[in-house]
């Protein structure tokens, strides 16, 4: 929603108050030389600059490449090893007194994305090469950030243009994902109930949003989009036995 500026391998963008906290995560990320996601360049004068995530970008519809399995499970396999990185995160940061743009009241056992979805991430070679825009970031559960993912990559959606196949190709891409993070059956059975919650919580930011005065999400609203996670909502609760029980097969 931030207007972005792309010149050789940099990206510039405006800045916000949890820009800080973000830039200690992504350089705690790259004195661990993880692969995956940008590096901060600098900040300055209202501006951030990063480094490039290379390589070819989708948004829904969900066709061609970004569609297949394969890339379906090298996302996964990313958020997993995105989500071991920052286990030692939580542990060395005083993340409670960081702030954040969401928040969540799970215990914090990783860093959350919050937005690690297919219009979010880099293809090369048939592959998830890196993930970028990190404004969501916040600490919560591995679950917990797992639920919006396997979301948007089933994707359980309602909406004629974000949506993809039968319930049953949603079903067997979900366990796609959770098979490839290496999700366990606990994680599993609750993965339902917290896509509900999570997408809940996204409704109550966004009309809180947009009561304060946000512009964006005022605009995000009057273009149903809140009127399309609630449906997606309801069209999770009522598959809920079916998508659990191919989850766990």
């Amino acid at each position: 929603m931030t207007a972005v500026t792309i010149s050789a391998n940099t990206v510039t963008r405006s800045v916000a108050v949890w820009t800080p906290s973000i830039h200690a995560f992504l350089n705690h990320l790259s004195a661990q030389a993880f692969e995956g996601a940008p590096n901060v360049v600098s900040l300055s004068h209202g501006c951030e600059v990063l480094s490039l995530v290379e390589g070819q970008t989708y948004n829904y519809p969900l066709v061609g490449e970004i569609a297949s399995d394969q890339v379906l499970q090298s996302a996964a396999r990313l958020q997993r090893r995105l989500h071991d990185a920052s286990m030692s995160f939580i542990h060395q940061f005083a993340v409670s007194d960081m702030p954040w743009m969401l928040e969540s009241d799970l215990p914090w056992e990783v860093m959350c994305h919050g937005d690690f979805a297919p219009y979010n991430v880099a293809l090369t070679e048939g592959a998830v090469a890196g993930v970028f825009d990190f404004d969501t970031l916040h600490p919560g559960t591995r679950v917990w950030d797992l639920a919006y993912s396997v979301y948007c990559w089933a994707p359980f959606k309602t909406n004629k243009v974000d949506r993809l196949g039968s319930l049953t190709q949603q079903a067997l891409r979900a366990k796609s994902y959770c098979d490839a993070y290496e999700l366990d059956t606990a994680g599993r059975l609750q993965l339902v109930d917290m896509m509900v919650r999570r997408l809940q919580y996204l409704v109550d930011f966004m009309r809180s949003s947009a009561d304060a005065g946000n512009e964006d999400m005022q605009r995000c609203i009057a273009e149903g989009h809140v009127h399309s996670y609630l449906e997606d909502i309801n069209y999770l609760i009522d598959r809920k036995q079916v998508i659990t029980t191919a989850l766990c097969e």
